[in-house]
């Protein structure tokens, strides 16, 4: 903005620094915004420039905020300041105006020109005002748009003046907003309330689909509106630190401004049917109830080591992976309405129990694992061989493990996982199939599912993920090839967010893939997750930048997974480049849909089309419940899964409600005991969290 505005400044005026002459005049009506009220007062304007060339009018002087009945003239304040241009024009004379009752600073090419239209404007609310000893005499306004305004006076004394009016007005509007913004949320609480205050039966109730909407509506608006006020009211608070960078908490969305009532009321709890109007919904997020923590089971020995996972005990999986859509019953969109309407823009649902009937029949463990779900074109990496065609393989693997991970596009949640939760299984892979998928040949349309008759003929990939914290959640997973020497170790944190009409989750930590027999080690970071239109039928897309790189080899790749526009525009897009860093050279580009269609570019000319649809997919083993322990995913949430598969919320909710309860009765035992948790598979290593035995350390 600022360069744009720096171009249409381009042309005439001196170099030199200005001789101001800074006056004020009669122009707009804000009864607290004349120059008497704002602190400096029109005879000393005139004294303290009227020998240097800067005049102001005391005629020109508006009524007093509280003189009156009527709302008084105005004045502006305007005079020429020299502006920087850019490095080849430097400093230009311009005739400023400074509309107190607008709230905007404008500039002219000179005075003649100011009934024309400006050449710039920057709008004050919110602005910071301040000095600069870069050039003598020098000021300097950051707007809140991200415009910036270098300006010089003639002396100190007009400096400070212009720089007294230009705070004074950033303040005054200020305020006003602050002002109404107060006002719009007593009237959001007076329309919560009445909604609420409807009766349980009859034409017109709380639970109105309608009214539900308004509620949930309004309160996301208001949450919008607060943290762009925030955002300008902290931008206020740093003037005279222009060079302040803020942090990462400081990035977090969340106004810190008034609270609705409403927000108040979140608690944990069961969520199979509204109560009346007049009741408060709770979902309980630290319940203790003393009867619940004696009705609970034993919790198994947390500490027992890693077990022995027979292979030869898993069978191909066969679970119906079949999911319902949401947004079809109408007494579940009244529960997802009632709880948007309660919830607070930026606020971590860490804490936040979510209705049941949104949930995936896995756990985010299991979920993990089927991201592994074309384990053909993972192994196919080690088959490379170059370290460009390496890490090309990981690229078209990485961007084809989403769209079967995410079962498409469908927008539920898996189990949040226990502490001390496991899932094991594996894959095999027909060695026949494992070849770089730029000399593979094509597969048949279709979702094939490929086995491996001759157990000799087959690559083993074997997977287990285990959650080692609770706060925070982190997931660890580590998969390995011992025939073709690959594995690869990942931890996750997850942190979900709630966006007003979507909920955001962020996938914190990093994933490093092995290649030993090259001696390889390629770094990646994981995309973010988004639930859309969560008033309706939600779906899901991802989003953000991820990176992918290999130190020893030079290569790196930077995926960017982009979200849909908020008008027009493709939803799922994706693209992707590969770089070679020591020598600049771009060796492949890619882009498309994640779940749909991938088209490579490479450097030398040739293209490629993936399409994920009708890649095979190769079914997991697993073992059956019987053989699993009581911490295993399938076997842990078998009742919450069956009671979903029955359609019995009120029952799947009350077995969910048990298990996570039983994980905070264990977890205040071991703070009580100072006792911390000991994962089985992964131990944790500065930041990060690795396999117990892995690959590299045992070959």
């Amino acid at each position: 903005m600022e360069r744009a505005a720096q171009g249409a400044d381009g042309g005439g005026g001196s170099n030199s620094s200005s001789r101001s002459s800074s006056r004020a005049t009669s122009a707009g009506s804000s009864p607290s915004c004349s120059l008497a009220g704002r602190g400096v007062s029109s005879r000393s304007a005139v004294a303290g420039f009227g020998g240097g060339g800067s005049r102001s009018s005391p005629g020109s002087v508006a009524a007093s905020p509280s003189g009156g009945g009527g709302r008084g003239r105005e004045p502006a304040l305007e005079g020429v300041l020299s502006k920087y241009t850019n490095l080849l024009q430097g400093w230009q004379n311009r005739y400023f105006v400074l509309d107190f009752e607008a709230g905007i600073l404008q500039y002219f090419v000179n005075e003649q020109s100011k009934h024309q239209k400006p050449r710039g404007a920057l709008s004050l609310s919110g602005a910071i005002v301040s000095l600069s000893d870069e050039a003598p005499h020098m000021l300097v306004v950051y707007s809140a748009n991200g415009e910036m305004y270098k300006l010089r006076a003639a002396d100190a004394r007009e400096k400070q003046f212009w720089v007294t009016q230009l705070r004074a007005c950033a303040k005054y509007h200020m305020e006003t907003s602050s002002k109404m913004m107060n006002q719009v949320e007593g009237q959001q609480k007076n329309l919560v309330h009445a909604i609420e205050s409807l009766p349980g039966s009859g034409p017109l109730t709380a639970l109105d689909q309608d009214l539900l909407l308004l509620k949930a509506t309004s309160a996301a608006t208001l949450s919008c509106l607060g943290e762009c006020l925030h955002l300008l009211q902290q931008s206020v608070q740093q003037v005279g630190q222009p060079s302040h960078k803020p942090g990462a908490s400081e990035n977090i969305l969340g106004w810190h401004g008034p609270k609705s009532h409403s927000t108040e009321q979140l608690k944990n709890g069961t969520l199979g049917s509204l109560p009346p109007a007049s009741a408060n919904i709770t979902w309980a997020i630290l319940p203790n109830s003393a009867e619940d923590e004696q009705s609970l089971p034993p919790e198994p020995e947390p500490n027992s080591g890693p077990e022995l996972v027979l292979s030869e005990d898993e069978k191909s999986d066969t679970e119906d992976k079949e999911e319902t859509e949401l947004g079809v019953m109408e007494d579940q969109r009244s529960i997802i309405l009632h709880l948007i309407s309660q919830l607070k823009l930026g606020m971590d649902l860490t804490k936040v129990v979510l209705p049941t009937f949104i949930l995936e029949k896995r756990s985010l463990l299991e979920m993990y694992a089927d991201f592994m779900a074309h384990p053909d074109l993972l192994l196919a990496i080690t088959a490379g061989a170059t370290p460009e065609e390496r890490v090309i393989c990981f690229v078209e693997y990485y961007l084809t493990a989403f769209h079967e991970g995410r079962k498409g596009a469908l927008a539920k949640k898996p189990y949040n996982p226990i502490i001390g939760e496991t899932f094991h299984c594996s894959w095999e892979v027909p060695k026949d199939r494992v070849k770089p998928k730029r000399t593979a040949p094509h597969s048949p349309a279709g979702h094939e599912q490929p086995t491996a008759e001759d157990p000799s003929k087959s690559y083993k990939l074997r997977f287990v993920a285990e959650q080692v914290s609770h706060h925070p959640p982190i997931s660890c997973f580590y998969c390995e090839c011992k025939e073709k020497r690959l594995c690869v170790n990942t931890h996750v944190w997850t942190k979900s967010k709630f966006m007003g009409m979507s909920v955001g989750v962020s996938m914190i930590g990093e994933g490093v893939l092995r290649l030993l027999e090259h001696g390889e080690e390629y770094v990646f970071t994981l995309p973010s997750a988004y639930a859309r239109s969560i008033l309706t039928i939600p779906w899901v897309e991802l989003g953000g930048k991820v990176s992918i790189s290999c130190a020893k080899t030079g290569y790196s790749a930077t995926v960017i997974f982009h979200t849909k526009p908020f008008y027009g525009g493709k939803v799922h897009r994706v693209t992707a480049e590969v770089k070679h860093n020591p020598t600049n050279t771009i060796v492949c580009k890619a882009h498309g849909e994640w779940n749909g269609t991938l088209e490579f570019t490479y450097n030398s000319g040739e293209t490629r089309v993936i399409d994920t649809t009708t890649l095979p997919v190769y079914p997991k083993k697993i073992r059956p419940l019987e053989k699993q322990g009581p911490m295993e995913s399938r076997n842990l949430w078998q009742e919450v899964t069956r009671y979903l598969r029955l359609g019995d919320i009120d029952a799947a909710t009350e077995q969910k409600r048990r298990l996570e309860e039983k994980q905070r009765v264990e977890e205040r035992k071991r703070e009580n005991l100072n006792t911390p948790w000991q994962p089985k598979y992964f131990i944790q290593e500065g930041d990060g969290w690795v396999y117990f035995n892995p690959l590299w350390k045992s070959h």
